[in-house]
């Protein structure tokens, strides 16, 4: 893309940053939006936001109208993720969660895989654009048939009186004892994971000289095994436990980032990008379920939406630092990158566990 532009290669970092700020905005919105309108409506609403969005990527002429689709953008993909993750730690186990996020690895892995079918040998981004925002709107569309399922869940829950959410201030909120390391943890896990994801196609053009077609069915290798980690994790979690699963995570992430690293031939540089995506792809799901276990269900909306802003603060800053990064030197350093990253969120795992355990233990008082 930006070469049809004839634009810098950062310029991806700098869109990338607008669609976080919206996520942001909307990320920590959630919990008012939820409340006022039901996950349902957000959930729909939401998606044909996406859509919209990515049906003017496919038709715009003008680049700085990517800047203006990226509101949009952003906007939908922060109130759906906590309306999504919300409803499912509060009506779901572990499993389920994880079940959950392993579809978002299929869109994912699905999501290049398309781009390089449409790429071809024209190079016609536009399509696959255009291709994924027709499947975008036939999803909306189904969200808005089944708003009569989500209204049916909550006069159920106005009835039984179960799931009552407490209003947290933002301040009042960052006060709560892990709230923050927490919120950091995703912030770590989720710059790797979309670093990873959404750089490993311009390390393999310009680094390791692949055709770009080629370079994109790689990183579908990438979303395949975080899929895959996700699925299986669903398999186990309720058996394993989510935070053994999350220590093994860390410890094959690190194993899995250091092989990356190696002078392989391609072929098994790819194979290792698999499996970076397998160990990095039960992180976010087992986090997030943790929830309500580590600071009650009655905060669990208002402690997500934190986290998801930032998540989306992670997604922001990380990649872009990548592209400018890059842009300067070169995107050679990119495995190097992504071990910085996750010896990152390891020390804040590692905290974050232990405050979990203090707070269990009674070392902490709940805010109110």
């Amino acid at each position: 893309m930006y070469r049809a532009f004839r634009l810098p290669i950062s310029l991806a970092g700098y869109i990338s940053f607008t669609v976080s700020v919206g996520t942001i905005v909307s990320s920590l919105m959630s919990a008012k939006l939820i409340r006022k309108f039901g996950t349902g409506l957000v959930t729909a609403g939401s998606t044909f936001l996406t859509a919209i969005a990515m049906l003017g990527f496919a038709y715009t002429k003008n680049p700085a109208c990517f800047f203006l689709l990226a509101i949009p953008l952003g906007l939908g993909a922060g109130a759906i993720d906590t309306a999504l993750n919300a409803f499912v730690v509060l009506h779901y186990n572990a499993s389920k969660m994880n079940f959950l996020h392993c579809f978002y690895g299929i869109g994912v892995a699905a999501s290049p895989l398309i781009m390089s079918m449409a790429l071809g040998a024209e190079g016609n981004w536009r399509r696959g654009y255009l291709l994924v925002a027709i499947i975008e709107l036939g999803i909306a569309a189904i969200a808005f048939l089944s708003l009569p399922l989500w209204h049916k869940v909550q006069k159920t829950e106005a009835v039984s009186g179960e799931n009552k959410t407490n209003v947290v201030s933002l301040s009042a909120l960052i006060k709560m004892p892990g709230v923050l390391v927490s919120s950091f943890a995703f912030f770590c896990s989720c710059a790797l994971e979309l670093t990873a994801g959404g750089w490993s196609s311009s390390y393999f053009v310009n680094s390791k000289c692949l055709p770009s077609d080629q370079a994109a069915r790689i990183t579908t290798l990438f979303y395949v095994g975080l899929a895959m980690g996700r699925f299986l994790s669903g398999i186990f979690a309720n058996r394993v436990g989510r935070r053994k699963i999350l220590r093994l995570s860390l410890v094959s992430q690190l194993l899995a980032i250091l092989l990356f690293l190696c002078p392989f031939p391609t072929v098994v540089t790819a194979i290792c990008l698999f499996f970076v995506g397998l160990s990095i792809g039960p992180v976010y799901p087992n986090l997030v379920h943790l929830t309500p276990q580590a600071f009650g269900a009655a905060y669990a909306e208002a402690v997500i939406g934190m986290q998801q802003a930032m998540t989306y603060l992670g997604i922001m800053l990380m990649p872009w630092l990548f592209g400018v990064l890059a842009q300067f030197f070169s995107t050679g350093f990119f495995p190097y990158y992504l071990l910085s990253l996750c010896l990152l969120y390891a020390g804040v795992f590692l905290r974050f566990m232990r405050t979990l355990q203090t707070k269990e233990k009674g070392g902490y008082e709940q805010a109110g």
